[in-house]
């Protein structure tokens, strides 16, 4: 049982779809939810990612798609103010 979960964790963080989003920065790609979109775009046969969402898909999209739908859920509230244009400078320490 150990091995599985540590199999399943190493290609969540090889291939997490909302990772891959996140600094895409293509003008026009999705916003909310891009990574859960991107995973089902990928399981559905979708032929250009790159094109549509500025990042290749993850090499297996089905295992992914529940850790990026819960990663997008918690960025929920950051793309939506991204889509509607609101900018916000997030800066750290003093």
């Amino acid at each position: 049982m150990n091995k599985l979960l540590m199999v399943l964790l190493a290609l969540q963080l090889t291939g997490c779809a909302t990772a891959r989003t996140l600094d895409a920065a293509k003008p026009g790609a999705p916003v909310v939810y891009a990574g859960t979109r991107l995973d089902l775009y990928a399981l559905n046969g979708g032929c250009c990612a790159m094109d549509r969402f500025g990042a290749e898909a993850p090499s297996y999209p089905g295992l992914d798609l529940p850790g990026s739908a819960l990663l997008d859920t918690l960025l929920l509230p950051l793309s939506l103010l991204t889509a509607l244009g609101v900018g916000f400078q997030a800066t750290g320490g003093l």
